[in-house]
């Protein structure tokens, strides 16, 4: 059955409707829904199937343009995209297709024109959806500002790139673009004179300009030859978007005022027609989020639309006559000789468009920033007025105030952070190689500040940082900076001092925070600092390089006791020794990053040891093709307290190789002390055995007797929850602890390792038989195997034999080789042959 498409004609005007009615009834097929006023409208939009909208401006309780932003949100039953047509008495054609643009409508006509109402919609039902952007052209040579030009604008705009003035000039003549972005400083032709030529050519062209070297005189020449605007290098995307928007609009005002002004000398022979079309205009300009003045030769209000009231609470009576000058705040002097500047040359014809920022002020006499867009209108060959586009940019201001102080402050402490830290020490740096002047650097760090946070909860935590910070701030110059550049750690940069000098300001700094007390809610903490102290020579190669030194004597300082001050000196040899052991941590942490840390697997043979019970996972490290033992890196990580990401690493990569070597049983992985302390061990063992698919009963982990005893809970509660899983663990370095056979029991692993101390000289030494032999009986009582590492000889692993040691490795037995010469074909290897 055919179905008539509904049409909704919204209309307050009943002669108008009735007409409307009669026509969209007679020429086109729909069904033709009347409505009076905006409840009427929106009742049917919720209730029935609206195919086409046909609307009046001017609508009770809700005026045409909103009416269509609703309906192109989706909010109703119809779809956003059916046809909008506005019929309006009052006629403007710049602000029609000014209006219809922003507001997405699809066809705004006078109604004396309404004959072609059926035409429009049709079109608007079969056309094709064609882009309304306006077209910029970008005539940058700066690559990476033209790229960031067009992704900022690209949403708004059809963007054109250029990098030549030449060839900009080629491709304006051939397109119509509605705003051109200009660098002043081009190859060959420069900007300016590629301005001057499209304004000779197109005296309407809108042209914004793009310079690094900005000042308010060479904004002044730019506006005076044509130029709608500037905007200076480096600017922010809001900035660039703020700019291009309203010079994309000035034509749109410019037009339309003109239009406006023809408007009302056509009208003047008819009263009422005139009143009609101001009441018009009036909404359209009421309706706007931004405040419009029109201003007389002499610089006064003639015309205010709400918003102007609105900013200022001044309604329109009050503000006519007044002055522009008399709503700009007092304290802004350089403000009134802006404007004072501007009102003068666009009076006498020096420029026709400028581009202010001021403070205004209200009826209170409170004062907020607005951006003003200045430009004239001619009537006629002598009549000049001013109009006046103001936008509250309070809000903006003060968020640029906020992140420019936010970039540079810690927002706990409300010192410098340690971005403004780099940059100053990079400008101190410099300073010191050009002057010879020496600068020195202090590093502080709290101590046992880590206790405080994770007993006392973090509000405490924040509390000594920030009283610590006061303290420490109260104690320094005005010409130092005191920046906090970590959890709890602080950077001072001294200007102008020597190491002497330096030193005596940091042993203060020190015995300040130790005799001080810290009182939180009755409660009394005292907290001491430890300080690095690097003088700034000019010899660095590079200023962190003065970060790092600090840092090594800060950490010599806490080795030593903390509460100290400690010099960095090429010649100290504690500072040697960590840093060293720097080298050493970077070294591994980039081999992680790098996949540079191999695993050698040495076997562990089973009783009477013909056998491989399973292997061993041996981490070693690869630097320029050479392989590096542990013995050499290990240290610089558990001095660093660093191991955790080690032991991660090791445990993914033996689960990877057990996942692709099937024939590799079982394999025994060690971990360090520091793995008790680390929560993310047992889910990321969990995680990695469920992505590699790998049985946990493959796995053996390894703790070694002092770790294992140093955290006996923490241990048990590890040992626990990967035993769960599946998983193996066996005690490493057996006997080397105290109270031995007293925690034995507690300790829950299946396998003992006896310390390969022991073991070496098994053969002649009754003593070690005596303690190897009791170490087994112990072991066996317990429900728990052994094995004898470091066995050399034929001689030693017979007395391990006939002592009943269950397993056995060393030297003697088998070398730790790579994964690929245990002759274990692993599943790559096969599908790769």
């Amino acid at each position: 059955m055919y179905r008539q498409e509904k049409l909704l004609l919204v209309n307050g005007d009943s002669a108008q409707r009735e007409v409307l009615t009669r026509y969209l009834r007679t020429k086109t097929d729909y069904d033709v829904i009347e409505a009076t006023d905006a409840r009427d409208a929106l009742r049917s939009l919720k209730q029935q199937d609206i195919s086409c909208v046909v609307s009046d401006v001017t609508v009770q309780g809700l005026d045409g343009w909103r009416l269509a932003r609703m309906v192109r949100s989706g909010v109703f039953n119809c779809p956003e995209d059916i046809p909008f047509i506005i019929v309006t008495s009052i006629w403007c054609k710049r602000i029609a297709e000014t209006t219809a643009r922003e507001f997405d409508i699809d066809y705004l006509l006078p109604f004396s024109d309404h004959q072609s109402l059926a035409e429009k919609i049709t079109a608007a039902k079969h056309r094709e959806q064609i882009s309304r952007k306006p077209r910029l052209l970008v005539i940058e040579d700066a690559a990476q500002t033209a790229a960031l030009i067009s992704r900022v604008l690209r949403s708004r705009f059809d963007v054109e790139l250029l990098a030549d003035g030449d060839a900009g000039l080629r491709e304006w003549r051939r397109g119509d673009y509605d705003l051109v972005l200009l660098d002043v400083m081009l190859p060959g032709i420069s900007g300016p004179e590629i301005m001057q030529q499209m304004l000779l050519e197109k005296p309407d062209q809108t042209v914004v300009l793009m310079t690094a070297h900005g000042s308010m005189e060479l904004a002044e020449e730019m506006m005076m030859k044509g130029a709608a605007d500037f905007i200076s290098k480096p600017f922010s995307t809001e900035q660039l978007r703020r700019v291009c928007e309203i010079a994309a609009r000035r034509k749109d005002f410019i037009i339309s005022n003109e239009q406006f002004a023809d408007a009302i000398l056509t009208v003047q022979r008819n009263e009422h027609a005139l009143a009609s079309q101001a009441r018009e205009h009036r909404v359209i300009l009421d309706n706007l989020a931004t405040a419009v003045l029109e201003l007389d030769s002499h610089g006064c209000v003639v015309f205010a639309n709400e918003t102007w009231s609105q900013l200022t609470g001044m309604s329109f009576q009050q503000s006519l006559g007044k002055e522009l000058l008399d709503f700009v705040y007092p304290d802004s002097n350089s403000s009134v000789n802006v404007i004072k500047r501007a009102l003068k040359n666009l009076r006498s014809g020096q420029g026709f468009s400028l581009h202010i920022e001021f403070k205004l002020r209200d009826r209170f006499n409170h004062g907020s920033w607005v951006e003003a867009r200045l430009n004239t209108i001619r009537r006629g060959s002598s009549q000049m007025a001013i109009t006046v586009a103001i936008d509250d940019i309070s809000a903006r201001k003060r968020a640029e105030q906020r992140l420019e102080h936010l970039a540079i402050h810690d927002s706990l402490t409300g010192l410098y952070n340690r971005h403004y830290f780099d940059t100053e020490l990079m400008q101190v740096a410099a300073l010191a190689r050009r002057s010879k002047i020496n600068h020195a650097l202090l590093y502080i760090n709290l101590d046992h500040f880590k206790a405080i946070n994770d007993t006392l909860g973090h509000h405490r935590g924040d509390f000594v940082l920030k009283e610590a910070s006061e303290r420490l701030h109260r104690m320094l110059r005005d010409s130092d900076r005191l920046c906090r550049i970590g959890g709890d750690e602080f950077a001072v940069l001294l200007s102008n001092t020597e190491l002497d000098q330096a030193r005596e300001i940091a042993g203060g700094l020190c015995e300040m925070m130790a005799s001080e007390q810290f009182i939180f809610g009755g409660q009394v903490l005292k907290v001491s600092c430890s300080i690095g102290i690097s003088l700034i020579d000019g010899r660095g190669s590079k200023p962190q390089d003065y970060l790092q030194q600090a840092d090594i004597a800060l950490y010599v300082a806490k080795r030593r006791g903390r509460n100290r001050v400690h010099v960095y000196t090429e010649e100290d040899e504690a500072s040697g020794d960590v840093r060293s052991s720097m080298l050493w941590l970077h070294a591994v942490q980039r081999a992680i990053e790098q996949d540079n840390l191999v695993l050698h697997f040495q076997p562990v043979y089973s009783a009477p040891f013909d056998q491989v019970a399973y292997y061993e996972a041996l981490v070693r490290l690869v630097i320029d093709d050479e392989i590096i033992y542990p013995g050499q890196f290990i240290p610089a990580l558990e001095r660093f307290e660093d191991m955790g990401l080690l032991d991660l690493h090791v445990v993914a990569k033996s689960i990877y190789t057990l996942s692709i070597t099937p024939n590799l049983k079982k394999v025994s992985i060690n971990l360090s002390a520091h793995a008790f302390q680390n929560e993310r061990l047992v889910p990321f063992v969990q995680e990695k055995l469920k992505e590699y698919a790998v049985d946990p009963n493959r796995i053996i982990f390894e703790l070694t007797e002092n770790a294992s005893l140093s955290n006996l809970t923490a241990t048990q509660g590890m040992v626990e929850a990967l035993s769960a899983m599946g998983c193996g663990f066996s005690i490493d370095d057996f006997g080397t602890g105290f109270s031995t056979f007293a925690y034995l029991k507690n300790l829950p692993a299946e396998t003992v390792k006896i310390d390969g101390s022991f073991i070496k000289e098994l053969k002649h030494s009754s003593i070690d038989l005596a303690l190897v032999k009791s170490i087994r009986d112990v072991a066996h009582a317990l429900g728990k195997h052994t094995v004898a590492e470091f066995v050399e000889d034929a001689e030693t692993l017979k007395i391990l034999c006939d002592i009943g040691v269950d397993f056995a490795q060393g030297y003697y037995l088998g070398r730790p080789q790579p994964i690929e010469a245990l002759g274990l074909e692993s599943s790559v290897a096969a599908e790769a042959g």
